[in-house]
């Protein structure tokens, strides 16, 4: 099996790729509108399928393929509490550039 190079062996060409690369991952874990909904809804904090279902309307099963999406991007964490599973945010970057996108758009909107 042929050896990886290593970071100092390519240069920085390929540490900017693997940036590149990890900005569009979190570009595309961020496309979905519900994605963003679910969390603006947890940025006061951690709630369950329930609470989140009263505040956006779709239906459980969307709502938990958008949980589980942003789950496995290390977006959002979970915690069993009985039957009920709790989320909560765990990457802040992620909260911060969908603050920052979402306010800009906002503000390029009311002046349009």
């Amino acid at each position: 099996m042929p050896k990886r190079p290593t970071r100092a062996e390519t240069g920085p060409v390929a540490e900017s790729d693997e940036v590149f690369e990890a900005a569009a991952e979190v570009f595309r874990v961020m496309s979905a509108p519900m994605r963003l909904k679910i969390i603006s809804c947890l940025c006061n904090g951690e709630k369950n399928v329930s609470e989140l279902l009263e505040e956006i309307q779709t239906t459980q099963p969307n709502m938990s393929q958008h949980l589980n999406t942003l789950y496995q991007a290390g977006v959002l964490g979970k915690r069993r509490e009985g039957v009920q599973i709790f989320y909560r945010i765990i990457n802040q970057q992620v909260v911060t550039l969908c603050r920052a996108v979402c306010t800009q758009v906002a503000i390029e909107a009311d002046l349009g």
